[in-house]
């Protein structure tokens, strides 16, 4: 009886051990990966998969990105701005803001940015079956084609929502899954200094930023945010010109990685 108990009191240590290791981990890792979600995928034996949050890479070389779901009051200010410091950039788009504002999506196009989907109406996609998922991306892939004529390869989830599922039938239809790691933080219509300040100081190479087109203050910043990142070397580009399309992996931190995952 007691060698049992002495064994169990062995193997409860080292599940701690282990627990206390893969938490260790975590948190050097990054808030994008905490410890709960790696001690879960630990548990359960199933990886958890992750959309490209930013790329890593040597060159200088980052993206800007605006979702457009809602108004469009700012979207002319912004092209003319992008256009001033020849910059190409990446425009999410919903069908609810496609139906309301078709020759805004034409204009983003004809002055050589990109679209990706935002979805057809805007859900949580967490919430929804494969089916409806599908059905989103399809839709709002085929709305895009039909009023722009550009063929969407780059997809960002409504709120930043996601699971293994999300991003399992995204990659599935042939779309790459986008985040940030850079949030102007816009929508909370922080000043144009504010904004400014957060997006100067947290871009690095391969950076992916968020924007949003009808965020009061954005105009404003955009043109100095620019002005600086071509002035410390930066090239913007397109998130699609950033990213990898083959031969790649994400990390768990949300990392675009060359080459293929081991671990």
């Amino acid at each position: 009886m007691r060698i049992l108990v002495l064994s169990r009191k062995l193997w409860l240590g080292r599940l701690l051990g282990i627990i206390l290791i893969i938490c260790g981990i975590g948190l050097v890792r990054g808030p994008l990966a905490g410890p709960t979600e790696i001690l879960a995928g630990f548990v359960t034996g199933v990886k958890k998969l992750h959309p490209i949050y930013c790329v890593n890479t040597d060159e200088p070389k980052v993206a800007i990105s605006f979702d457009a779901t809602w108004g469009a009051a700012y979207t002319k200010q912004l092209l003319d701005t992008l256009d001033k410091y020849n910059v190409k950039t990446t425009f999410f788009l919903v069908n609810i803001w496609l139906d309301k504002f078709p020759e805004e999506a034409r204009e983003i196009v004809k002055r050589g940015h990109e679209i990706g989907l935002h979805s057809t109406t805007h859900p949580d996609f967490k919430k929804l079956s494969e089916e409806q998922m599908i059905s989103e991306l399809q839709n709002n892939y085929n709305k895009i084609l039909e009023v722009t004529g550009f063929k969407s390869i780059l997809f960002r989830p409504p709120f930043g929502s996601y699971n293994n599922t999300v991003i399992s039938v995204a990659n599935n239809m042939g779309f790459h899954v986008i985040q940030w790691d850079v949030d102007s933080l816009d929508w909370k219509d922080l000043s144009a200094e504010q904004i400014y300040q957060r997006v100067t100081g947290k871009v690095k190479n391969g950076s992916i930023v968020l924007f949003h087109n009808n965020a009061k203050h954005t105009p404003e910043a955009l043109g100095p945010i620019l002005e600086n990142l071509q002035s410390r070397g930066f090239k913007i580009v397109p998130i699609s010109e950033l990213i990898y399309k083959e031969d790649y992996y994400v990390d768990v931190n949300g990392v675009q990685q060359r080459g293929s995952n081991h671990n």
